[in-house]
């Protein structure tokens, strides 16, 4: 087996993009060839809620994805996530920014 090198790439960010988009909704929908995943804010009494961001990717980068997610997921819990030790209750533990 030959191994694989690793390709630096580096990634451009604009002031618009920097910025980013807020989202509190996901849908995400699938074909043979591609996954495609809105992103939505829904607010409050409000029964539309608009689509601001339209990603689409190969089944291959959708897979990358989830295991990028889960990996900064279980990063995110080691630093910021207690769990009591009398009950499986989860709780958010703020650390204050010199301290992280």
């Amino acid at each position: 087996m030959s191994e694989e090198k690793t390709k630096q790439i580096s990634l451009e960010l604009d002031a618009e993009t920097a910025n980013g988009t807020y989202s509190n909704l996901v849908v995400i929908n699938h074909s043979s060839s591609e996954f495609i995943v809105d992103f939505a804010n829904v607010m409050p009494g409000v029964e539309r809620a608009k689509i601001r961001s339209r990603i689409i990717l190969t089944p291959e980068h959708a897979k990358r994805m989830l295991h990028a997610l889960q990996e900064n997921i279980s990063k995110y819990e080691e630093k910021f996530v207690k769990k009591t030790s009398d009950t499986n209750e989860q709780q958010i533990r703020f650390i204050p920014k010199g301290e992280a």
